[in-house]
């Protein structure tokens, strides 16, 4: 029977990692996500949890430690936030390549410089060719719900892959939200007794992780790990399917709000959807036919199944909450990419919004939807990509 609780998106993800009961914990702070290890420490300190925490002096150090007990054969996470991630950069790509199924959420902040401590998506978004498989989150809910299945994901015999579950700083892991817990029997359950796979401490047979590997076989290596990675939107969606059985909520490899018929619709990440939401509604209202597409699953990128989503739209806007810069916004280049084959496409044009936490706001949803559905109407687009909500 699920338990319904007033909580913050950090304290629902430190629960989730509790109920897991995982082997090892690299723990080291970083504002927001400091709060989610601090609670985790403590259910490790009052012996809710077996876990052995591994404090280490930095999120380099973390990533590493994870690694290493990832490799003896244990069920490892952690979790960080923005500049901890990119000091993080060396050792992703070693978790991935080395087929280490690490489960580490991270609350979504700004890169430095200059400092800013509040949330946008550069963190994550930096980090999206590093090998990880990448779930977003909208609420606490989703973060809570997501942590969970990312266990049964990564951890899948044929995937063995890290994964990272994202929710904006602050905004999710800092706000209190209503939400719904599972029984602490039912998360352990449907999570299973992990599996050890090839562990380097099998002194039955050695092996070794990570081995030099050169023009003789490195090319044939990647290639054999983005094949594993073509296999993991079938197991998403498998757990998606116990999941809901269990929960009730149902998960795929995005949402679609009000787009089945829709002329003009928002692609969009996280918190800021929810907001998006109440303005379809409101545009609805008018006669006007607003949808949504909230993108679950970015790495790997679903882009078959998106394209089919979106293919019947006349106007699309890519809403990105980090930049690259001289480039399109990341999500705008994976949505085009997506919709690129299609013979008869929507319109795309690509918004930057809420860098470095600034809100965004209803009525900046309502700009977009207008000159959408002008766009609509045969309108010429002025400007592929804008900033908006910034200030002259």
């Amino acid at each position: 029977m699920a338990k319904v609780v007033a909580v913050t998106g950090n304290e629902a993800c430190a629960n989730a990692l509790r109920q897991v009961n995982p082997d090892v914990c690299g723990i080291y702070p970083i504002t927001p996500q400091t709060d989610m290890m601090q609670r985790f420490a403590s259910f490790i300190a009052d012996g809710k949890v077996d876990t052995e925490s591994i404090l280490v002096e930095s999120e380099h150090s973390s990533m590493s430690a994870c690694i290493g007990a990832a490799a003896a054969g244990g069920r490892v996470v952690t979790a960080t936030s923005s500049q901890g991630l990119a000091l993080m950069w060396e050792m992703l790509h070693i978790a991935s390549g080395d087929r280490l199924p690490i489960i580490m959420p991270v609350v979504n902040r700004a890169l430095s410089a200059p400092l800013n401590i509040h949330g946008d998506h550069s963190d994550a978004m930096g980090a999206r060719d590093t090998g990880w498989i990448q779930i977003w989150s909208e609420n606490a809910q989703e973060s809570y719900d997501n942590t969970i299945q990312a266990f049964r994901i990564g951890e899948h015999m044929d995937i063995r892959l890290p994964v990272m579950v994202c929710l904006d700083g602050f905004i999710i892991s800092h706000s209190i939200e209503r939400m719904e817990y599972l029984e602490d029997d039912e998360v352990k359950k449907f999570v299973g007794e992990f599996k050890n796979f090839l562990p380097l401490l099998n002194l039955e047979k050695p092996i070794s992780y990570g081995p030099l590997i050169l023009t003789d076989l490195y090319h044939e290596y990647k290639r054999a790990q983005h094949e594993v990675m073509t296999k993991v939107k079938d197991v998403v969606l498998d757990v998606a399917k116990d999941f809901e059985k269990m929960s009730g909520r149902k998960y795929g490899l995005f949402e679609t709000y009000r787009l089945d018929d829709a002329d003009i619709a928002l692609v969009i990440l996280n918190s800021a959807a929810g907001t998006s939401k109440d303005v379809i509604d409101t545009f609805r209202d008018k006669g006007i036919k607003a949808g949504l597409l909230k993108p679950r699953l970015f790495r790997p990128f679903p882009y078959e199944e998106v394209a089919e989503a979106l293919k019947s739209v006349k106007a699309v806007c890519v809403m990105d909450r980090a930049d690259s810069f001289g480039g399109y916004g990341p999500l705008f280049m994976e949505i085009t990419s997506a919709l690129y084959h299609i013979k008869e496409r929507p319109v795309l044009i690509n918004k930057i919004y809420g860098l470095g936490g600034r809100d965004y706001l209803p009525s900046h949803a309502e700009l977009v939807f207008n000159e959408l559905n002008e766009i609509a109407k045969g309108a010429k687009v002025k400007n592929i990509k804008e900033y908006i909500g910034v200030r002259e």
